[in-house]
């Protein structure tokens, strides 16, 4: 039995034994603390917070950089008070580097689940194109306005120290997700291990492709979320000459990473297969697999993420595998951190947490494309009610 399973067991036979109490908030607050203490910080509060859900209400608006998404449950007065104490009803900010992209749909969903959880709410901003300086302007208006915690995917080495600096001066605590940069001055990082992701794919190409020409694409080279992921990539690929790869960047969004992906095939028809490190390329990849009938010819397909498409093509045998990353995750516990962190008053929240690796493939991606729901992309747009 593993050291978690021991945990639970113990959990659950204490709480067996407090069944004919009477359900009150100090019999509650007992159990969340000795979940926390027993199975972890953040997964215990998390366990017994599911249980005090208030209601919510959004409301959605475009902005300049990309879509703003306000979601909000019943803040002080919520039953989540009862397990948290009175709290004022936090705000939070959540920014992007590609706002409208599908990826993050279940991102928008986790976090909108979180502050109805919690009686907090949240705002969806950033840049549609991966634009630095839209998300730094995004983090100066959040300082600027007064946010309680500030979210942000650090996809630039340098460009995000002063912002962050600024935001943790003024006594608003951020955290990273889906890309960090552990210089920056923030409190933790939610999200995949990179490099090491990329690592794991460079072997699963191997094993696909042992010889020949093969394309790896990739949106916005550079960009820490994903240029990590095709350096692991490339350390495995180096030390197999017999595989030429050739990186090719196809743009933030997905028409144009569409057409870059079948031009690169139409000029490259000695190819073996095309592999991405994106949502968005490796949607398209399957795409042009399909369309340019590739696949029937013995060429082999994978990547990232798990939009609709994706989820299909490889469930009909045109892509060999995506890697699964939890984007839900990647919404839900930055704001469950930064609420703790600022309803305990600084004790306790910000955790550094490795959102997985996970391959899909034709048999294993079954139950994702059954199973319509707000946690793995099968959603058309965020989910802010459950």
């Amino acid at each position: 039995m593993s050291d978690e399973d021991f945990m639970g067991d113990i959990v659950e036979r204490l709480e067996w034994d407090e069944r004919k109490e009477e359900d009150t908030p100090l019999k509650r607050m007992k159990q969340v603390t000795r979940r926390t203490a027993l199975t972890g910080g953040a997964a215990g509060i998390a366990a017994m917070a599911l249980q005090a859900c208030g209601g919510s209400s959004h409301k959605t608006a475009n902005t300049g950089t990309g879509t703003a998404t306000a979601s909000s449950g019943g803040g002080g007065g919520s039953a989540a008070a009862a397990i948290f104490g009175p709290s004022p009803k936090y705000h939070f900010v959540m920014v992007n580097h590609v706002t409208t992209n599908p990826f993050f749909t279940p991102t928008q969903s986790g976090a909108a689940d979180a502050c109805k959880l919690l009686g907090c709410s949240y705002q969806w901003t950033g840049s549609a194109t991966s634009n630095v300086g839209q998300m730094v302007t995004s983090i100066n208006n959040a300082v600027a306005a007064k946010a309680d915690g500030i979210a942000v995917a650090l996809i630039s080495k340098t460009s995000f120290n002063q912002p962050v600096a600024k935001a943790m001066n003024a006594g608003i605590p951020v955290v990273s997700y889906n890309s960090d940069v552990p210089t920056v001055d923030r409190l933790s990082y939610i999200g995949q291990d990179l490099f090491q992701s990329g690592v794991e794919m460079g072997k699963k190409v191997i094993g696909l492709v042992p010889s020949g020409e093969i394309a790896l694409f990739i949106a916005t080279p550079g960009s820490l979320n994903i240029q990590p992921r095709i350096d692991g990539a490339i350390s495995v690929l180096k030390s197999h000459p017999s595989i030429k790869y050739h990186v090719v960047a196809t743009g933030a969004q997905t028409p144009q990473e569409l057409s870059t992906i079948n031009s690169w095939a139409s000029s490259h028809s000695s190819a073996k297969g095309m592999f991405a490190v994106d949502a968005g390329s490796t949607q398209s990849l399957g795409q042009v697999l399909l369309k340019q009938g590739l696949y029937k010819k013995g060429w082999k397909g994978g990547g990232y993420d798990l939009t609709p498409i994706t989820q299909k093509l490889i469930a009909h045998g045109i892509m060999e595998f995506t890697i699964d990353q939890q984007p839900y995750l990647q919404g839900f516990l930055p704001i469950l951190q930064l609420y703790m962190y600022k309803v305990t008053q600084k004790l306790t929240g910000p955790a550094t947490t490795d959102t997985g690796l996970k391959f899909l493939t034709k048999s294993t991606v079954g139950p994702y494309v059954s199973t319509k729901s707000k946690y793995e992309g099968t959603s058309t747009g965020p989910v802010t009610k459950a």
